[in-house]
C-alpha cells in the first residue's frame, strides 16, 4: 500500500490545482467554493534519481517506483466541524492518512475568490486547525462517553490508562493546542494512533505562491508570516507555486527541464513536498535490483533487516536467514556491483541489522 497523505485547506487555496499537479490528473478546479464534493485519490511516483541510475545500471525488464497517494477533500470554512459549508463529513476521508498536506493561500488574484473577502495566511491556517481540533475534540469526548463509566466501575486497567490519556488530549484540544504538541511514551502513542485524531498527525504547511513569487519567496509579506507560524510550531513548511506545478506535470522530461530552468527552479515544489513528507515521517528507502526489476521499498527508520524483508512478502521475515546488502553510495564510488564486491563493501548481514537509507538487498530465506 501506498504511503498517504491528505490535502487540506480553504476554498479556493490552490489545493485541487495541485491535487492536479500531483496526480497530473483533470480534476475540477473551478473558481468558487466547494468545487470539490466528492474527495478525489491520486497515486503519484516518488522522483528517485537513485532509482534512475540503478535501472540505466541494470537495465531490467519492469521499474518499480515507491509511490504516495494524495487525498484531496473540499475546501473547509470556519464551523465545518459543525456541519458549516460541507460539513465535516470530509474530515473523516483523511482520518486514516499518515500526514497532513495544509494548503495556504499567499498570492493575491482579483479573478479568483476569497471565501472570507481578503488573503490572510494566518487567519486561514488558524481557520483550518481550530476546526480540526474542533473536530478531534468531538471524537475523544465521544469516546469519553462511552469509556468512562467501564473504567470507573470496573477499574479495568487498559480503560483507565485511555481514559487519563483521552482527557489529557482533551484538556490540549480545549487550549486551541494540537494532540501532536503532547509527547507520549511509545505504548501510549500506540493507543492514541488507534484514535486517529487528525491533530496527531504530522503536518506540512505548503504555501501556494503566486508565478511572480518564484524567484523570490522572501518577499512575500504572507510567505513570511507563515513561515514564521511554522517555525513556531516546529511545524515544515515548502513554498510551491501550485499553477506552475500543474503545467510542469503536463510536459515531457526536456520540456520540463527547460521550464524549470527559466523559472531558476532545482527541482519541482512536488519533489521538495514529498521529500518532505518523507523527512517528517521518518521515512527511507531500500532497494532490490537485478535484470528482472528495479524496485524501490519505502521503510520506517530504524527498522532491521528481517522487518524490510517482510515490506517485499512476509514469508521473507518469517523465515529471514540473511541479507546480502551494499549501499547505493558505494556502488556509485566504485560504479559496478562486481567492483564493490572486490573493495569488500558487499556484505552479509543478520537479524540486528539496521538498515539503511539507500541500502541495496537480497534477501535470502526459508519457510
Amino acid at each position: 500500500m501506498p504511503l498517504t497523505a491528505g490535502i487540506v485547506g480553504m476554498p479556493n487555496v490552490g489545493k485541487s490545482t495541485l491535487f492536479n499537479a500531483i496526480t497530473n490528473s483533470q480534476v475540477e478546479a473551478a473558481n468558487y467554493p466547494f468545487a470539490t464534493i466528492k474527495p478525489n485519490t491520486g497515486v503519484v511516483e516518488v522522483p528517485d534519481a537513485r532509482l534512475d541510475y540503478l535501472c540505466k545500471l541494470y537495465e531490467p525488464l519492469k521499474r518499480v517506483a515507491a509511490t504516495f497517494e494524495f487525498t484531496d477533500i473540499a475546501g473547509l470554512v470556519k464551523g465545518a466541524s459543525k456541519g458549516e459549508g460541507l460539513g465535516n463529513q470530509f474530515l473523516a476521508n483523511i482520518r486514516e492518512t499518515d500526514a497532513i498536506c495544509h494548503v495556504v493561500r499567499c498570492f493575491s488574484d482579483s479573478n479568483i475568490l476569497h471565501v472570507d473577502g481578503s488573503v490572510n495566511a494566518i487567519r486561514d491556517a488558524e481557520t483550518i486547525n481550530l476546526e480540526l481540533i474542533f473536530a478531534d475534540l468531538e471524537t475523544v469526548e465521544n469516546r469519553i462517553s462511552k469509556i468512562e463509566k467501564k473504567a470507573t466501575t470496573s477499574k479495568d486497567k487498559a480503560a483507565l490508562e485511555e481514559l487519563g490519556l483521552l482527557k489529557t488530549i482533551k484538556e490540549t484540544l480545549l487550549s486551541n493546542k494540537p494532540c501532536r504538541s503532547i509527547e507520549f511514551s511509545k505504548e501510549q502513542a500506540l493507543i492514541v494512533k488507534s484514535f486517529h485524531l487528525l491533530t496527531n498527525k504530522p503536518m506540512i504547511y505548503v504555501a501556494n505562491m503566486g508565478e511572480n513569487d518564484l524567484t523570490n519567496f522572501d518577499e512575500n509579506k504572507e510567505y513570511l508570516a507563515l513561515k514564521k507560524k511554522a517555525e513556531e510550531e516546529n511545524a515544515s513548511i515548502i513554498p510551491i507555486c501550485a499553477k506552475i506545478e500543474e503545467q510542469l506535470a503536463s510536459l515531457d522530461a526536456d520540456e520540463r527541464q527547460l521550464f524549470m530552468e527559466e523559472f531558476q527552479m532545482d527541482e519541482s515544489g512536488l519533489s521538495k513536498l514529498i521529500k518532505a513528507t518523507y523527512k517528517l515521517l521518518g521515512l527511507e528507502t531500500f532497494y532490490t535490483s537485478g535484470k528482472d526489476e528495479c524496485r524501490a521499498w519505502t521503510f520506517k527508520r530504524g527498522m532491521k533487516a528481517p522487518q524490510c524483508a517482510g515490506i517485499i512478502h512476509t514469508d521473507f521475515e518469517r523465515g529471514f536467514i540473511k541479507a546480502e546488502i551494499y549501499n547505493y553510495n558505494d556502488l556509485i564510488q566504485y560504479g559496478s556491483e562486481s567492483a564493490v564486491k572486490d573493495n569488500g563493501k558487499y556484505r552479509l548481514e543478520g537479524k540486528e541489522y539496521l538498515m539503511k537509507d539507500g541500502d541495496i538487498a537480497f534477501f535470502k530465506f526459508n519457510v
